[in-house]
This record gives C-alpha cells, sequence and structure tokens, in this order.
C-alpha cells in the first residue's frame, strides 16, 4: 500500500467514525434526552439517553472532575495523538492493521470531542440485551473503537497461526 493509500484509507475511516458518532450523539440528544426508554426487537436493542462521566462502563465516573479530566481528556489525547503518529509514520504497517487502529482513533476522537465540548461527560444511547443480561449504554465511538480492538484480536490470532505454520515447515524442511 502505498503512503498516500494509506493516509486515504485513515482519513476516510477517521471521518466516517467521527461524522456518524457526532450524527447519531446530536440527533439522540435532540430526540432522546426528553424520551423515554424507546424498545426495539422485543427489548433485545434499547435507545435511552444518558450522559457517562466516566469512561467505559461508566469506570472512573466517581473520581473528582480534575483527575477526570487528565485521564479521560489528557491521557486519551495523548494515547490517540500518539496512534496516529504510529500508523502514519511506521509504514511496514499491513493496511489490516492500519485499518483497526484508525477504528480505534475515530471512535477516541468522537468521544474527545464529546468531552471536550459537554465540560466531561460522553453521549451515550443504545443498549443490547435479553432480560436482564444487557451490555453497558454505549454509543457510535464505542462500537467503533470495539470494531477496531475486534479486528487486533482476530489479526494477532492469524498472524501467530501463520508464524506457527511458517515455523512447522521451516522445521520439516530443515530435515
Amino acid at each position: 500500500m502505498t503512503y498516500y493509500k494509506r493516509i486515504l484509507l485513515i482519513v476516510i475511516i477517521l471521518f466516517s467514525c467521527v461524522g456518524c458518532d457526532q450524527v447519531t450523539k446530536v440527533t439522540a440528544q435532540k430526540y432522546l434526552a426528553s424520551s423515554q426508554l424507546i424498545s426495539y426487537l422485543g427489548d433485545i436493542f434499547r435507545l435511552q439517553y444518558t450522559e457517562n462521566n466516566g469512561a467505559f462502563l461508566s469506570i472512573g465516573a466517581a473520581l473528582p472532575a480534575g483527575l477526570r479530566f487528565w485521564l479521560l481528556i489528557v491521557l486519551t489525547g495523548i494515547a490517540v495523538a500518539g496512534m496516529l503518529v504510529f500508523i502514519l509514520v511506521k509504514r511496514s504497517l499491513r493496511p489490516s492493521f492500519v485499518t483497526a487502529i484508525s477504528f480505534i482513533i475515530g471512535g477516541g476522537v468522537g468521544n474527545l470531542i464529546d468531552r471536550t465540548f459537554n465540560n466531561g461527560p460522553v453521549i451515550d444511547f443504545m443498549n443490547i440485551g435479553v432480560g436482564s443480561l444487557r451490555t453497558g449504554v454505549f454509543n457510535i465511538a464505542d462500537v467503533a473503537i470495539m470494531i477496531g480492538m475486534g479486528m487486533l484480536i482476530v489479526i494477532g490470532r492469524l498472524c501467530s497461526r501463520l508464524q506457527i505454520l511458517s515455523n512447522e515447515t521451516l522445521k520439516r524442511d530443515a530435515v
């Protein structure tokens, strides 16, 4: 993949993730903030507006506001910027890895925009589950992050499997 194609891939994913995330959050804020929980598919999928002061599953929501600022805005911003620099500078990365990290960055930027312009909280509005077994309330940025993480897990497993197969082939050919 040429460097310009890599940049194009990154830009398309980032704009798609951040754009979809922000449009859905504005829509959720406009239409769901003052409404009751809306249930679909026999209560498997729910729309419910909430503002999350913490990280994933509200972890850290009870921390003092100053500490949340440093952890959830500053540290996250540094991590997102670091990942972006990494995928731009490291030219030997496979397109699948660049794609996965771009999804994570896109989700991170979407939530950073919320934290920055909403004075700390992130807008969450989706929930999936059956009965009492439910996810936390999440948003499109969270989905993008999970897609990227899922891709990294699959890529890691495939790479380790290919490495094992390669080592077995080398051992067999050496005999």
